[in-house]
């Protein structure tokens, strides 16, 4: 029986999709379910997958089609879907790495009963080396928020409880905007659950020039609203001053982009909002030059 699902949100992403179905198709335990949430895509994704889903590859193949609406909602679309007892998200430019469910299967199957959301695990580029920095050899548990407080670096690989993670709000959708971090229902997740070290890399990742990580500038504009909303969430958890600072800044730029007259009194930190007033002025005027 599936204990995972692997689900992928995937927009006009058919010229690399296969890839991660190899690395799907190589898995030596296929005890998971693969779902495709096609945010829109106008290229040949539907006909690709139909192709696989007749194929006997050994796992379940599922398909979603959805309106065009970014990462954040695939990810909604997603956890509305999700039947088994944990889940993990590759993209579409990525890869699961080798032996990536046997590992998960055999790390849950010894902590699944000590009250953690998941697991956490490495992510590595195609070289396979290690995305940032790995974990302490002593770490056995962390938040992620709680991962960088302490240095951490580079992405890493989430596997959560399907029933913790939908514990929390969906990612919100402001109209008009297609990106909202999806930090977001980790952050609260983190509140009030620690995920289990899995000190393995479970994903070979390669950042695409058109992936939403090599185009930030332009995410900051085209989406105020939503990086204005993950602004708050962050200062309201946020235990340094200076990553409060900073994302106040980032509120403020946000909120002038976005032209919120009331983002002083909707602010979790109004003071520091209103000190970070000039920086945040100066912010927005440079993303606006960026995006000319």
């Amino acid at each position: 029986m599936a204990f995972i699902t692997v689900f992928t949100p995937a927009y006009n992403r058919a010229h690399i999709l296969p890839r991660t179905y190899e690395s799907l198709c190589e898995q030596d335990c296929k005890d998971f379910i693969w779902l495709i949430v096609d945010d829109g895509s106008t290229d040949n994704t539907s006909e690709l997958v139909k192709q696989w889903q007749q194929i006997d590859n050994g796992f379940e193949i599922q398909y979603i089609y959805k309106e065009n609406g970014g990462m954040h909602t695939a990810h909604n679309v997603a956890y509305e879907n999700i039947h088994t007892e944990l889940n993990v998200c590759i993209d579409s430019d990525d890869k699961l790495a080798f032996e990536a469910i046997t590992k998960i299967k055999d790390t849950w199957t010894e902590v699944r009963d000590k009250g953690y959301a998941g697991i956490i695990g490495l992510d590595a580029d195609f070289d396979g080396n290690v995305i940032g920095k790995d974990f302490p050899e002593d770490s056995k548990e962390t938040t992620l928020t709680g991962y960088y407080e302490q240095g951490g670096l580079g992405d890493k690989k989430l596997v959560y409880r399907t029933d913790v993670i939908n514990q929390y709000p969906e990612y919100p959708v402001f109209d008009g905007e297609k990106y909202v971090g999806l930090n977001y229902k980790y952050i609260l997740i983190d509140q009030d659950y620690k995920l289990y070290v899995l000190n393995g890399v479970l994903c070979n990742v390669e950042y695409q020039e058109d992936g939403s990580s090599n185009s930030m500038w332009k995410q900051y504009y085209n989406n105020p609203k939503g990086f204005a909303f993950l602004r708050k969430v962050y200062m309201q958890y946020n235990t340094s001053l200076k990553r409060n600072i900073i994302d106040c800044i980032h509120y403020v730029s946000s909120s002038f982009l976005s032209k919120n007259n009331h983002f002083i009194s909707e602010s979790p930190k109004k003071v520091m909002t209103m000190l970070c007033i000039p920086f945040g002025w100066i912010l927005s005027k440079i993303i606006i030059y960026k995006n000319k």
